[in-house]
């Protein structure tokens, strides 16, 4: 009887530990532009940043404005059958097209480097990863994200605990699978 105990108690301690050994994971969002303008006389640097990275924004939905507009004269063209002025529309919206998407390679790679050099930096940008970390670790999640982060700049992962990367998995199971890369 106490043998079959005995193994009853030790088949629950495996499970459960088992089931204690797993994490589940969770996630917060934090506000960037909320915590900035709460803190913004520590914050010039990264509100100089915000303010940048809008202002390229509107640039670039001014130029998309505009190829649109040309694009609805070409099509407007098109309809009245004016092959001439629907080409120099076409060659208009090619050219304006391939600008955008320099100005817009540009623009990332600056505000990229600049975000980096800030993140690198700044005090105040080193003081809230340092802070977003500790809070998230104190109340125990595993990932923070930027909550109005649409873009690459500032990247919407602002901390993430390493228990939850599963790059090693990943690249183990597909070398395993897939012979070595």
């Amino acid at each position: 009887m106490r043998v079959k105990i005995a193994v009853a108690l030790a088949a629950l301690l495996a499970l459960s530990a088992g089931a204690f050994g797993q994490q589940i994971t969770r996630i917060a969002v934090v506000d960037l532009t909320k915590v900035i303008s709460a803190c913004s006389k520590d914050a010039q640097a990264v509100k100089d940043f915000e303010q940048k990275k809008s202002q390229v924004q509107t640039d670039i939905d001014k130029m998309s404005a505009e190829i649109m507009r040309l694009m609805a004269l070409k099509a407007d063209s098109d309809k009245a059958g004016d092959k001439a002025s629907s080409q120099r529309y076409r060659e208009e919206v090619d050219k304006r097209t391939k600008s955008l998407s320099d100005f817009v390679s540009a623009k990332q790679a600056e505000l990229d480097e600049q975000a980096k050099r800030l993140a690198e930096t700044d005090q105040f940008s080193q003081g809230l990863y340092k802070q977003i970390q500790n809070v998230a670790e104190t109340e125990g999640y595993s990932l923070v994200l930027n909550l109005k982060s649409g873009d690459s700049v500032m990247n919407s992962v602002l901390w993430y605990s390493p228990m939850i990367d599963i790059t090693s998995d990943v690249i183990q199971a597909l070398t395993g699978k897939l012979g070595s890369p």
